[in-house]
């Protein structure tokens, strides 16, 4: 009988991420619904040699060369055929029984298109994890934000956001979706390369009709900042520069404009922080962000006619002056 989940770990130059995570995530995961796959993006560090030696069970998609997240996950998708798809981070430990909860929910759900587990800390198992926590959102002028995180407040897991809600959008770190859904709706946007393509993905599923949702009976932990450190240039030109491009491209003509122009403000503060704490290389890489987003814009010349971005809150203003920091004193 054919599986109907795919469990799939982009690789590249992992070695010894896989060492580690991968058998956590072969021990926790039901092996009667679903493959644990491996996609790697042309590692030359012996990743392939590990899996051939150590894991002869699980099935290897060898790409030729490092597509980046999203071109990856694209590629290893199209080459495999499975009902549903789980996208894993390479840095994740599952809970043992993670997936059950997500696929029967999915299974009785034929309205959902994608749904995440709760990720909590991989370093501290009662904190949530910075890149999902439990639900991501975004606010009015497409900050996202998580239910359990708030820029860089993190809160503890105490039960408090147990219940299956719709959400925005469901974290890259581990994303069940319906395959034939995401291809769709177009995967994940290469141009993108890595950084919000998830948020992307999960808007244009929400515009196709379906909903996104968190399943907190589900639990992985997560190490985060396995590809790039919290606090990197790279990763700030690329957090910026992409939530630019999520709002250009999913946003109607009605409000776009607007939107955008708000957003550029936003990032004029986020710039001038930048300079007075000294931070000049994270100020430079804003900069680019804004200078790439120009040029990347007219690659986009299809737009929806529905906005979706909620009328509030505005966490910049909730976050840095009325000092609500946690989810739950949200308006």
């Amino acid at each position: 009988m054919e599986k109907p989940v795919a469990v799939i770990i982009l690789n590249w130059n992992g070695e010894k991420m896989l060492a580690k995570y991968l058998p956590q995530v072969i021990s926790a995961t039901d092996d009667t619904i679903a493959d644990v796959i491996v996609a790697d993006n042309g590692s030359d560090d012996g990743s392939l040699e590990l899996l051939e030696r150590s894991f002869p069970d699980v099935i290897v998609v060898k790409l030729d060369r490092n597509y980046g997240f999203a071109e990856g996950y694209n590629r290893a998708i199209a080459a495999t055929d499975y009902r549903y798809t789980v996208l894993l981070n390479s840095d994740v430990a599952p809970a043992t029984g993670w997936l059950n909860p997500l696929y029967d929910y999915m299974e009785a759900h034929p309205d959902v298109g994608a749904c995440q587990p709760k990720i909590r800390s991989y370093a501290d198992h009662k904190s949530f994890e910075y890149a999902g926590a439990c639900g991501g959102f975004l606010d009015r002028n497409g900050y996202p934000y998580c239910r359990g995180r708030i820029f860089d407040t993190v809160e503890r897991d105490s039960g408090q956001y147990d219940m299956v809600i719709p959400v925005f959008w469901a974290s890259g770190a581990a994303l069940m979706v319906r395959s034939e859904l995401y291809v769709k709706v177009g995967g994940l946007d290469k141009d993108f390369f890595a950084h919000m393509e998830e948020i992307d993905l999960c808007w244009r599923i929400k515009l196709a009709g379906y909903a996104v949702v968190v399943i907190p009976q589900s639990v992985v932990f997560h190490l985060g900042g396995g590809t790039l450190p919290p606090s990197n240039p790279r990763k700030t030109y690329l957090n910026f520069r992409n939530n630019l491009l999520l709002l250009h491209k999913n946003l109607p003509d009605s409000s776009r404009k607007k939107r955008l122009l708000v957003r550029r403000l936003y990032d004029a503060l986020a710039w001038v922080k930048f300079v007075v704490s000294l931070d000049f290389a994270d100020a430079s890489a804003v900069l680019r962000a804004h200078r790439d987003f120009r040029k990347m814009r007219a690659n986009y010349t299809s737009h929806p006619d529905v906005d979706l971005l909620p009328k509030s809150p505005d966490i910049v203003v909730d976050y840095y002056l009325r000092r609500r920091k946690v989810y739950s004193d949200l308006d």
